[in-house]
């Protein structure tokens, strides 16, 4: 491509493009919401479930004197929440990086 293509081509493009998220752009949009939405109960359900399983595996660990099982449950526990920050906070998360990638 010699530099007067190349010139025309940038010409050619549109100056501004604007370019919003909407609700109406494809069909199914509330349906996927409501799984979304599902998913993320699940998610906290089972983050919930991990963290009872952790801090139990950590109560016979430290009390039967093993240390390998109580690392393993203190591990549980860290990573139980985690997940439940994640899954808490997915929406927050994705609205900050949405808003960050819309002021570049």
């Amino acid at each position: 491509m010699t530099l007067t293509e190349s010139a025309l081509f940038l010409a050619s493009l549109p100056a501004q493009v604007d370019i919003t998220p909407n609700d109406s752009g494809l069909p199914g949009i509330a349906q996927l919401r409501t799984i979304v939405g599902a998913v993320m109960t699940i998610g906290l359900v089972l983050a919930v479930l991990a963290l009872i399983i952790s801090a139990i595996v950590w109560a016979v660990g430290a009390n039967s004197s093993n240390p390998h099982l109580a690392g393993r449950g203190k591990t549980g526990v860290l990573i139980a929440c985690a997940a439940a920050v994640i899954c808490g906070g997915a929406v927050t998360f994705v609205n900050f990086f949405w808003g960050v990638g819309q002021s570049v």
